[in-house]
C-alpha cells in the first residue's frame, strides 16, 4: 500500500479510537503507548480472523460440520458403527450425531421434518424429495427352537405353519417383519397364532430360545446370533419371492444437504460399494 492512503488510513483509526497510536516526525514512526496497547488485541483479532476464514473454507469444503443419522433396527449397528470409524478417520471435523429409532418408519418421519440428515432403515415406500439406496442387502428368515421339529430343515414353507405359535414384534405402523408375517400367512390363508409381542429383537430371539414361539425375522439378524438353542430357516424361495425386498436402505433428502452430509453419504456408499441411487 503506498504510503499517503496507508497515513489516512491511520488518521481515520486513530479519530475514531480517540488516541494516537503513532508519534511520526521526518526521520522516525514508533508507537505510542495506546499503539503499543493495541498491538496485542489486533493481532488476535487478525489470527481470529484467519480461523474464521479457514473455518469457512473446511465447511465449503465438507471437512467440518454436524452431520445428524437416525437408524433402526440391530441389524443397522455395524454398519453405523464402521461408517462412525471412518468418518473419525478420513473427516476428523465432522461431528455425527447418532440417534437409534425403534422403527424405520420413525426414522424416515425424522428425516422428512428436517430433524435428521440421513436415515438407515427399511421401508417399503418413501416421501416425495427424498433419494434411496441399498446397503446391504438382505432376506427373510425363521427362527425356530432348537427343539423344533423344522429344525434341521434348510428352510421353511408357512404353508406348513398353519399351527405353529408366534413370537412378533409390535405392529407398529411400517413395520416392515410384522407386514411380511402378515402377507406370508395371508397367503396360505391363516392368521398367525401370535402367543406373544416382543418390544425388540433380542427379547424375540430370547422366546424363542425359550421354546415360546417362531420368530420372522432377518438374514443379517441370524448372522449376528450364537444362541445353540436357536435355529435359523431360509423362507421358502417361492413364497418369498412375491413380497418387497427387505434390504437395509439409506435414504437422504436429495435437494437440500450441505458438504458435510454430501462428505458423510460418499463415505457411507464407498463402504457398501453400492448401485447408483434409486430414486431422484
Amino acid at each position: 500500500m503506498a504510503q499517503p492512503p496507508l497515513t489516512r488510513m491511520i488518521k481515520v483509526l486513530e479519530r475514531e479510537l480517540g488516541t494516537t497510536l503513532f508519534d511520526r516526525n521526518t526521520r522516525s514512526v514508533a508507537l505510542t503507548s495506546s499503539g503499543q496497547a493495541m498491538l496485542e488485541p489486533a493481532r488476535d483479532v487478525m489470527e481470529a480472523l484467519r480461523r474464521a476464514t479457514e473455518a469457512a473454507r473446511s465447511a465449503e469444503r465438507g471437512e467440518v460440520g454436524l452431520v445428524r443419522i437416525a437408524f433402526a433396527g440391530i441389524s443397522t449397528h455395524p454398519l453405523v458403527a464402521m461408517l462412525a470409524r471412518h468418518v473419525r478417520s478420513e473427516r476428523p471435523g465432522i461431528e455425527l450425531e447418532l440417534s437409534s429409532q425403534n422403527f424405520a418408519l420413525q426414522a424416515i418421519q425424522k428425516l422428512a421434518k428436517r430433524e435428521t440428515d440421513i436415515a438407515l432403515g427399511r421401508w417399503d415406500g418413501v416421501p416425495q424429495g427424498m433419494s434411496t439406496q441399498v446397503v446391504a442387502a438382505d432376506a427373510l428368515v425363521l427362527a425356530v427352537p432348537a427343539t423344533h421339529q423344522l429344525a434341521d430343515s434348510d428352510e421353511a414353507h408357512f404353508a406348513e405353519l398353519l399351527n405353529e405359535r408366534f413370537v412378533s414384534l409390535p405392529p407398529h405402523e411400517g413395520s416392515v417383519l410384522a407386514d411380511r408375517l402378515r402377507r406370508l400367512t395371508q397367503a396360505q390363508h391363516f392368521v398367525p397364532d401370535v402367543v406373544q409381542v416382543a418390544p425388540d429383537t433380542q427379547t424375540a430371539l430370547a422366546l424363542v430360545s425359550a421354546e415360546v414361539g417362531c420368530h420372522l425375522t432377518l438374514n443379517s439378524v441370524a448372522q449376528n446370533v450364537s444362541d445353540p438353542h436357536v435355529r435359523f430357516l431360509a423362507v421358502a424361495a417361492q413364497e418369498a419371492s412375491d413380497l418387497p425386498d427387505v434390504h437395509l436402505r439409506t435414504a437422504w433428502r436429495h435437494d437440500e444437504h450441505g458438504p458435510a452430509v454430501a462428505a458423510v453419504l460418499d463415505i457411507l456408499l464407498g463402504l457398501v460399494r453400492v448401485s447408483p441411487p434409486e430414486g431422484g
